[in-house]
């Protein structure tokens, strides 16, 4: 799998594709004292409900500039909802690791991850939808196997789209 990087891990930027410039555009900063704990992205050629690609954050050893392509492997999901002007859609948070960590190599599962990572990565979520007017519930978490059949639909929903 590939993801493309919208935010650095620790940038206050996200950025957004968009599909009618063909470039990266500055979509949220978030407030003083607030950053992305990790990468986040999307996974192309993917379509969610929310009407965009599949969100995906990725575990590097460094920071990588927003645009680059990691490969990656799936380890899990963190299944949500996303308020957004009263309509709830799912919004899922794909989990990946980066095919060249070091320092993530033997991360294959969520259970490889410490409980308080996966319990800081969805409260930051909650706390950067609220930036926005949004509400993010986490709903629960799967493994690799849900996050890969995830990412199958989306790549349906995309070719779907396209035909």
């Amino acid at each position: 799998m590939q993801a493309v990087i919208e935010a650095a891990a620790g940038s206050r930027n996200k950025l957004k594709f968009d599909t009618a410039t063909g470039v990266l555009m500055l979509h949220t900063m978030l407030p003083l004292g607030a950053s992305f704990p990790y990468a986040f992205g999307f996974v192309p050629s993917t379509l969610g409900e929310d009407g965009d690609p599949l969100d995906v954050m990725v575990f590097l050893d460094e920071q990588v500039p927003p645009g680059v392509v990691v490969p990656c492997r799936l380890v899990g999901v963190i299944l949500a909802t996303q308020t957004k002007d009263g309509a709830v859609m799912r919004n899922d948070r794909l989990l990946a690791v980066a095919d060249k960590s070091h320092s993530y190599r033997r991360v294959n599962a969520l259970a490889d991850l410490d409980r308080s990572v996966l319990e800081e990565i969805e409260r930051f979520f909650m706390f950067y939808n609220a930036q926005k007017g949004e509400k993010f519930t986490p709903l629960g978490r799967q493994g690799a196997k849900r996050a890969e059949a995830l990412t199958r639909k989306g790549c349906r929903e995309f070719a779907g789209r396209l035909a």
